[in-house]
């Protein structure tokens, strides 16, 4: 007959086996010691841009010039554009990096340091393309934050953020490493860092940590359907900023180096047809004339295997490597043809559209034109696929826009400009040149294609100065 402690004894020895079974569970880690000390280098940015004319206003009408006199004008007065974002200090003597799209089209930007001083700032010089600018403000011994390594940075990682996520200042938020080396369709140029730390408009410049303190990249961007933060946050990683900051002092402007191929993705299918041991590379489907490509030897069907000795696996990578590398020096290019691998010397040009700015004597290439003009941020061409499921043979979809006159018009962000002034926009180069020349102060016929559906809108621009205002960064060098 068992005795009536025999269970009780049962039970102790199950519980303990199973505490003891039981994986030792790791502690959280605690932020609030980063938070402090990180803190001290992170700033608000305020940037405002003022419009002297809003689009649709109407002129004087005649009669009242008779009754008040030519000089009459019932005009509102000169409205005041603002954005918000974040930054920190790089610098003691107080170089600020945030992004590109906080201070774009700015005529003035403001940075609020985290002893609430506010100090007007400088636009050294900024990079749409890696979405990244460069401010200068006064002052000595200012609180700096330490460059991290990103190369280093492993998927699962502990991350943090601080921003002003809708004006609410040094907010801070916690998460992981998601994947690294994303290719966003804005972004060929930028490895970006992906991560599930909540991010909100505000976040944007502002600083991505590790957990020793290290910045390791500048939040810009996240994806999501309801404009709002769903789990998918974007970062630059710090060492490309790190480059464009360079290039920016040294020069006020970036050049990156290209190819001029069109490429694609290796599959499975495609690998066996090329003879090669695995789905990897980049193929070219095209090379353009007058190319670095073209004067390389590249040819349609050949398969980019490796670029001054790093291997490719995906064709994202590529233009983010010839981006990086110095414009002007040869490197080594591995390609699969006919079965057989060779090298070629491939020499990097700069891209086009990155050139410096014509002088004043009108020598040299143009600058890349800047959209401001119209509100608009980013803008991208057509995929194939987007193509076929629209129904339409080409067209540019717009990623960002703020207040101008493309939002007057009635542009959203999706939209996508299928014509403009009764001509059709092919490319997003075209689109941006056919920008340039664009009269003010006329109704201009704005077809777009609306998730599927056309619609006409009429868009108005300002009239542009006779005495063209002080621009947010000074004139770049050559």
């Amino acid at each position: 007959m068992m005795s009536a402690s025999r269970p009780i004894v049962f039970r102790f020895i199950a519980v303990l086996g199973f505490l003891l079974a039981a994986p030792v569970r790791a502690e959280l880690p605690d932020f609030s010691p980063l938070a402090e000390d990180a803190g001290r280098a992170v700033v608000n940015i305020s940037a405002s841009a003022k419009s002297s004319k809003r689009a649709g206003q109407q002129d004087v009408p005649e009669i009242f010039r008779k009754f008040f006199g030519e000089d009459f004008n019932f005009a509102p007065a000169p409205q005041e554009r603002q954005s918000f974002g974040s930054g920190f200090i790089i610098s003691k003597d107080g170089y600020v990096l945030t992004n590109n799209h906080v201070v774009q089209g700015a005529d003035k930007v403001t940075v609020r340091l985290s002893d609430r001083r506010e100090v007007d700032a400088e636009v050294i010089g900024s990079d749409e393309r890696s979405d990244v600018a460069l401010l200068k403000i006064d002052g000595h011994d200012l609180p700096v934050l330490k460059i991290g390594d990103p190369d280093k940075l492993k998927v699962g990682e502990w991350v943090l953020a601080i921003g002003s996520p809708f004006g609410f200042e040094y907010s801070v938020t916690a998460g992981i490493v998601s994947a690294k080396a994303r290719t966003l369709p804005n972004g060929e140029y930028v490895p970006f860092i992906q991560t599930d730390v909540a991010i909100n408009p505000g976040n944007s410049g502002g600083p991505l940590l590790n957990m020793k303190g290290e910045v390791i990249g500048i939040n810009s961007q996240i994806y999501s359907r309801s404009g709002g933060f769903m789990g998918l946050s974007f970062a630059i990683p710090i060492d490309v900023a790190m480059e464009t900051v360079d290039q920016l002092k040294s020069s006020g402007h970036v050049s990156r180096g290209y190819l001029g191929v069109v490429i694609q993705d290796i599959s499975r299918d495609l690998a066996d047809a090329y003879g090669l041991s695995r789905p990897a590379g980049a193929l070219v489907s095209r090379v353009m004339p007058g190319t670095p490509a073209e004067k390389a030897g590249l040819k349609e069907g050949d398969v980019i295997t490796q670029f001054n000795g790093h291997d490719i696996n995906l064709s994202a990578e590529l233009p983010q490597m010839v981006g990086r590398v110095k414009v002007g020096n040869s490197y080594p290019l591995t390609v699969v043809r006919d079965g057989r691998a060779r090298t070629l010397n491939f020499e990097v040009a700069a891209l086009p559209d990155d050139e410096a700015p014509a002088t004043a004597t009108g020598k040299g290439k143009t600058a890349r034109p800047d959209l401001s003009r119209l509100g608009i941020s980013s803008i991208r061409d057509l995929t194939a696929e987007e193509k076929a499921a629209l129904k339409i043979e080409a067209g540019v979809v717009i990623l960002q826009l703020g207040e101008g006159a493309a939002a007057d018009a009635g542009l959203r962000a999706g939209d996508v400009i299928v014509s403009l002034q009764g001509k059709a926009v092919s490319t997003a180069r075209e689109f941006i040149e056919t920008a340039k020349s664009l009269p003010a102060g006329k109704a201009l016929p704005l077809a777009v294609n609306r998730r599927g559906q056309p619609i006409i809108l009429v868009l108005r621009l300002d009239a542009v100065p006779d005495e063209p205002a002080k621009p947010a960064s000074p004139p770049k060098k050559k």
